[in-house]
């Protein structure tokens, strides 16, 4: 099946799309545009912006009682060059 995909900014146009495909014989799926991911640079490193949906309880049990210490985790992984 062939697809066309039309932009459109009225409401009205996709009611009328809608009455149409009813008389022509085709179907209409609308899709809203997905946000664009926000991005920024900070010294020159590429921050971009984490997935609210994703659950993140599962890793409770996986880092409970393992005696990490975020400043210990600093110190050891981001080394700078001076």
């Amino acid at each position: 099946m062939k697809q066309a995909i039309i932009k459109y900014r009225s409401n009205k146009t996709l009611d009328a799309l809608k009455e149409l495909g009813k008389y022509l014989g085709f179907s209409i799926s609308s899709v809203s545009p997905k946000g664009k991911k926000s991005s920024s640079t900070i010294k020159g490193a590429t921050v971009i912006e984490g997935d609210p949906t994703v659950d993140i309880a599962g890793l409770h049990e996986i880092f409970t009682g393992k005696g990490l210490d975020a400043l210990e985790l600093r110190k050891s992984g981001w080394h700078r060059n001076k």
